[in-house]
């Protein structure tokens, strides 16, 4: 393994009293642990605290305005800073570095030989480096000696940004900056590792397009006979609960790449949140907060003893797990597999309106893509007093560096050129809306998933939705008949089309600022209010 400095970090002009390449996991921990950094639970994970910063800094996120990306970014979602700002920056960050004991790691973003990015992650904290080396996938020993990192991501957690030098905000001093012609993503102010991971992903995003390869924010498995699936979905749609399947290998759970050969996932490990989990529910994520390795950012722990406790949300509600897939039984070596036979888009419907399942066409399937809904309801977050409907393009908006309308055509072309079978499910409510109605039950939607997944079922007889227009099962085996008809579950139907008229109305308002980036059949695809 090399442990020299890498020729790219020199080429940059980093210089810093001490620089580490490349350490192991267990020389990584030891040191975090010897720095102060983080400590030892019972059962060996490193546990360690972000302070204020226990999520991601959306609003501090800058992409440099230039030549380059000034025709491919949409700025209607990315912040811009000038190249001035950024200079200015990456001088500072370099004069910050001099007196600086750093870790760097060369990894590979991304399980396709043909599309993986080699990058460098240069960090401040040992435990950083370590994170990083979970989540991304680590070379082997033979792909050191050439080795030549084609971005670079710096992440200064004590540095402070300066909004009239760097282009900051004015009341913040943290900031992540984003420069795609020099191949350079610099972090500063913020311990929250996560920065790190999305800003891997957001630089794929990014780049694969061009290459004819869609990234996407989704889950992946596979069954015995390389009958794989996509799973998109929003936090608290059950992405990661229902592509964790124990009769199938899982890839990954939160970041993929389809080429040419197949799915493919961009890490090597995972990301997991910790907040409440329950050991019953899930039992495999659950084990890795007792393993050595894994890492617990905001995990409460009792000083003394070293025993967690998962339901104290007093560090953060955002708690999380970093480990890599190994940890988990089932889980792919390769992070690797064949072209998807199923696409599955989930959906956590608090109004109660839509069906347990649904089949799309291409154009819905890019229609439901670029809307990419769910809905929160009261108690997730400060303020919601009552179910909300919630909108991101392509399930991962604040990571799209390009317009929705890019990843939304070249994900219709896929499905079409593979004739994968896509299909809307709500893990949500039926029944009626929350507070009145009842979620979706699981074994429900697991029988339904298990029907799409073998096959069975298309030969289903189909119904068309009156407002939203995509097929519907009638009946399925071991699932009950009247669940798949939501307007029948309301003791009031009037009560449903009213709701339903709102439902299609806030899909219609929120696709006005795709209408002008997409073709007829698409436009087609959207939801028309028909009263019964």
């Amino acid at each position: 393994m090399n442990k020299s400095i890498p020729a790219t970090i020199e080429k940059l002009g980093l210089v810093s009293k001490t620089m580490n390449c490349n350490w192991t996991n267990a020389e990584l921990y030891e040191t975090s642990v010897a720095r102060g950094e983080g400590k030892i639970a019972q059962g060996g994970p490193l546990v360690v605290e972000t302070g204020v910063h226990t999520g991601r800094s959306a609003l501090d996120k800058f992409i440099v305005r230039d030549e380059t990306t000034e025709n491919a970014v949409w700025w209607g979602n990315n912040a811009s800073m000038t190249a001035k700002n950024f200079e200015n920056l990456w001088q500072d960050f370099k004069d910050f570095a001099l007196d600086k004991e750093l870790f760097v790691q060369e990894l590979f973003g991304g399980a396709d030989l043909d599309h993986r990015l080699p990058v460098q992650i240069v960090t401040e904290f040992a435990w950083h480096s370590l994170f990083i080396r979970h989540l991304l996938r680590i070379p082997a020993t033979s792909d050191y000696a050439g080795f030549a990192a084609e971005f670079t991501v710096i992440d200064f957690p004590n540095f402070k940004a300066n909004a009239a030098r760097h282009g900051s905000r004015d009341e913040s001093e943290t900031i992540v900056a984003v420069n795609l012609e020099k191949r350079l993503v610099l972090i500063g102010g913020t311990s929250y590792a996560g920065e790190i991971k999305k800003s891997v992903f957001s630089i794929l995003n990014y780049l694969l397009p061009k290459a004819g390869v869609m990234p996407m924010h989704c889950s992946v498995n596979v069954g015995d006979d390389d009958d794989s699936a996509i799973f998109f979905g929003l936090s608290g749609t059950g992405k990661t609960t229902l592509s964790a399947d124990p009769n199938r290998t899982l890839i990954g759970d939160d970041e993929h790449g389809w080429s040419e050969n197949g799915l493919f996932n961009f890490e090597g490990g995972c990301y997991a949140k910790m907040i409440r989990l329950s050991e019953e529910a899930e039992p495999e994520i659950y084990a890795t907060s007792r393993m050595w390795g894994t890492v617990l950012e905001n995990v409460v722990m009792d000083p003394d003893t070293r025993e967690l406790d998962l339901d104290d949300a007093g560090l953060a509600e955002n708690s999380r797990a970093a480990y890599p897939l190994t940890s988990i039984p089932n889980a792919s070596s390769t992070g690797r597999c064949g072209q998807p036979k199923n696409l599955i888009m989930l959906t956590a419907d608090a109004f109660g309106i839509l069906p347990p399942i649904a089949k799309l066409t291409p154009s819905e399937a890019m229609y439901h893509f670029l809307s990419g809904y769910t809905a929160k309801v009261a108690g997730t977050e400060k303020g919601v007093t009552e179910p909300t409907a919630t909108f991101s393009a392509c399930y991962g908006a604040p990571f799209m560096p390009r317009h929705p309308s890019v990843y939304g055509n070249l994900l219709r072309n896929l499905i079409a050129r593979e004739n994968v079978n896509c299909w809307l499910v709500n893990t949500g409510w039926t029944s009626g809306p929350h507070g009145t109605g009842h979620r979706m039950p699981i074994r429900e939607t697991r029988a339904l998933l298990k029907a799409a997944l073998d096959g069975s079922l298309n030969k289903a007889e189909f119904r068309k939705d009156s407002n939203f227009g995509f097929m519907v099962p009638v009946e399925v085996n071991g699932v009950s008949t009247n669940i798949l008809d939501p307007r029948g579950t309301w003791n009031d139907t009037n009560s449903y089309d009213e709701k339903a008229a709102e439902l299609v109305e806030m899909f219609v308002k929120n696709f006005d600022k795709f209408t002008n980036h997409v073709d007829a059949e698409v436009l087609a695809a959207a939801p028309k209010t028909v009263q019964p």
